[in-house]
């Protein structure tokens, strides 16, 4: 059974010494300084030009991967506030004994919310798509007997989750350890503490997708020994049951891509505002207050009203839901997603259902992402070409290519996959514009 003692742990890549809440420094403390280092980053910035809902708008109330994570950081940090002032009432001696606050439980989800896409490539999901293709079943294929399946797996399944972990915890030159980050903040992060193989998605959560890549596994399994959470390990493939933060990190994200992912579909008139506003009162019936509702002039006021109350209401029940089966999470047997025993799943997955034939389907999102898939694919072909070239042979464009990629010195004497999973892992960090721009130079379009 996990303890949140250790599941709290401040400690950080490279400490020697145990760090112990009760000497944290209250105007610094631990799981708040995570959350400016992630705000700081270079790697959050980039959100600010990736796909949330449209790829490439220019509808300024439209919103990015950038205005999406600081939203869901909000809801997270209001989740984990009330969820650790419950959690201190049952455990007491987390406070009395150890010194934890109601707050730390906030900054932890803040801060993990926070980051939560912070690996995701441009272009959105259709961007991790393009880059597994490439691999699956485009020029890529040709590094398959180069690698491991649980290497090649990590290419060919390229997933956002781990080039997430990747971005957070990798040593840069001299800066050792990536961002530092606590092993709370990153383990409440890892939606899916598992690497790629065995791929068996099971009825468990933390099977869906994985989290892990190989060249963050040994690290990976540190940070979870380190937070006690429970090995669901089989032969030599790592897997671990969720720290508990996690779904309260997952509960956040979901909150707000139902209801915010919604209401950028009404404003940009792909979904009609009086069908929409009826399936948003279904959610919130038991709370709105009809006359306020009918004062209410304009659209964006409607809508502002009712997305306040959704947030709320689901806010409540997720919080709810986590501590009726706090002692079952911790036990590791706890496998769902918080909103899969939510009273409201009827109407989320009416919502969810519109947003996806209504929004994501639509034809400017389908035409963004077709065009992104062949963009990526080109960026692909031309840097894994400059780094291993098929003939062996490094021409005077390589050469110039390599020179665009920041450190590109550092990858040469590294292994094929390493060498790979670096350069897809640059390219995710790539905007939806920069992959246009460099698109355009590759093809001689632009200078």
């Amino acid at each position: 059974m996990m303890n949140w003692e250790q599941l709290l742990s401040l400690r950080k890549a490279g400490d020697t010494n145990k760090r112990l809440r009760k000497e944290q420094n209250a105007t610094r403390l631990g799981f708040e300084v995570d959350y400016d280092r992630i705000i700081f980053s270079s790697a959050f910035r980039s959100l600010q030009d990736k796909t949330q809902v449209i790829p490439l708008s220019k509808t300024d109330f439209v919103h990015t991967r950038l205005t999406h994570s600081l939203e869901v950081s909000v809801v997270g940090r209001s989740l984990g506030r009330l969820a650790g002032q419950k959690i201190l009432e049952k455990h007491p001696q987390l406070e009395k004994t150890h010194g934890y606050q109601m707050n730390d439980f906030g900054a932890i989800v803040a801060a993990a919310a926070l980051a939560h896409d912070i690996g995701n490539p441009p272009f959105g999901h259709s961007g991790e798509k393009a880059i597994g293709e490439y691999f699956s079943n485009g020029n890529g294929k040709r590094f398959k007997e180069m690698l491991t399946p649980e290497e090649f797996q990590d290419l060919t399944k390229f997933e956002g989750n781990a080039n997430g972990f990747k971005i957070l915890t990798e040593d840069r030159p001299g800066i050792p350890g990536g961002i530092r980050l606590s092993y709370a903040t990153l383990g409440a992060f890892i939606k899916y503490p598992k690497e790629s193989l065995p791929h068996k998605p099971s009825s468990r959560i933390a099977d869906k997708k994985f989290g892990i890549f190989q060249s963050e596994k040994a690290f990976f399994e540190e940070v979870a020994n380190e937070l006690g959470l429970i090995s669901t390990s089989k032969g030599k493939n790592l897997s671990y049951c969720r720290h508990p933060l996690a779904f309260l990190v997952e509960a956040a994200d979901d909150i707000c891509y139902t209801i915010i992912d919604f209401e950028d579909g009404i404003n940009l008139g792909l979904i009609q505002e009086e069908y929409a506003l009826e399936y948003l009162i279904n959610l919130v019936k038991d709370s709105i207050i009809t006359k306020k509702y009918h004062n209410l002039q304009t659209r964006a006021d409607r809508l502002s009203y009712l997305r306040a109350l959704a947030i709320n209401t689901l806010l409540t029940e997720a919080v709810e839901i986590f501590m009726d089966n706090e002692e079952a999470i911790l036990k590791g047997e706890f496998h769902e997603a918080l909103f899969d025993r939510s009273k409201y799943e009827a109407q989320i997955t009416d919502i969810i259902k519109i947003s996806i034939d209504k929004i994501y389907q639509s034809e400017e999102v389908i035409s963004k992402e077709i065009a992104g898939y062949q963009m990526l694919s080109h960026l692909l072909d031309t840097y894994t070409e400059a780094l291993l070239p098929r003939d062996g042979e490094y021409t005077n464009y390589n050469k110039l290519v390599l020179k665009l990629i920041p450190h590109a010195g550092d990858f040469e004497d590294l292994p094929v996959y390493e060498k790979l999973i670096k350069i897809c892992s640059y390219i995710s960090s790539l905007t939806d514009s920069n992959i246009v721009s460099s698109f355009k130079k590759f093809k001689g379009l632009k200078i």
